[in-house]
């Protein structure tokens, strides 16, 4: 199989739904965690370093 334009049309499984916590569509079914919140591994909050600066950005 090449990894071209015909396999992309076999991607048809959801792997993530809405997060419970963060109510983004980050919510992992197979690992039970949330890649934006990281709610089902964590009691925290996830936070980046390079997360901190985009907030005080204006565009």
């Amino acid at each position: 199989m090449t990894k071209g334009t015909p396999s992309q049309g076999k991607r048809q499984k959801r792997v993530h739904t809405v997060c419970r916590r963060c109510g983004k569509v980050s919510f992992n079914y197979a690992k039970k965690t949330c890649a934006a919140c990281g709610f089902g591994r964590s009691a925290k909050l996830n936070k980046w370093g390079w997360h901190s600066h985009l907030a005080r950005q204006t565009w």
